[in-house]
């Protein structure tokens, strides 16, 4: 990932879910990290990628490059 695209990642998270909030312990800020993650990768739709979530185009690219191998 650019560091570019990595620096907007990290400010919709910090944003989105920890500005202006107190985590009593690091594993709640940990667990509210990897709960945005989760919803960014898996559940959000991104317009470039056709509306649907980052994983479902990485899966769908994936299992299209492998039946482009099969047919070559």
């Amino acid at each position: 990932m650019s560091q570019r695209k990595d620096g907007r990642l990290w400010g919709r998270l910090k944003v989105s879910r920890l500005y202006g909030r107190r985590f009593a312990t690091r594993r709640e800020a940990m667990d509210e990290v990897m709960d945005w993650l989760n919803f960014y990768n898996h559940k959000r739709l991104h317009s470039t990628l056709g509306y649907v979530s980052p994983m479902t185009f990485e899966q769908r690219w994936t299992a299209a490059q492998q039946q482009d191998r099969k047919s070559a």
